[in-house]
């Protein structure tokens, strides 16, 4: 969400409040994805999570997804749809998008931690991503920073 502020006769500042600042709320986030995705479809939902003035999309805070083969099926923030990043490795080393279809595959939903580059600074940083099954063979996702 951002507001725009009126300072003296001329300038705006612009204010950008990040959605989620908590855990539960990245869940309780990707839960209401899912349950969109039962209402309308996986792929209406997907439609809707590329959208990026859709209603899933919070801040800083939106909704990713990706099938189980490791392509990128929705990222309204960065031009990785349709690309196939199950070997990726982060800067930590470790393989985010396998270990998200590892995670939906082994517990239907849970927490994975990676090292992502912060929309802000640019900086590889921390960060944790609640992912969840939808349909047959999909998964959404959003996460936070550390």
């Amino acid at each position: 969400m951002s507001k725009l502020v009126k300072l003296g006769a001329s300038v705006l500042l612009s204010i950008s409040f990040a959605y989620a600042s908590t855990p539960a709320e990245v869940e309780a986030f990707v839960k209401s994805g899912a349950d969109y995705c039962k209402k309308v479809g996986v792929e209406a939902c997907l439609n809707e999570f590329n959208d990026n003035n859709g209603k899933f999309i919070k801040g800083d805070l939106y909704i990713f997804a990706e099938d189980f083969n490791g392509v990128i099926t929705a990222h309204p923030k960065k031009p990785i749809k349709g690309k196939n990043l199950f070997r990726y490795k982060d800067k930590a080393g470790n393989q985010l998008f396998k270990e998200f279809i590892d995670k939906v595959k082994a517990d239907g939903s849970g927490w994975v931690d990676y090292v992502w580059a912060h929309p802000t600074t640019g900086k590889q940083t921390a960060k944790t991503s609640f992912v969840m099954g939808i349909g047959n063979d999909n998964l959404i996702g959003a996460g936070i920073y550390k």
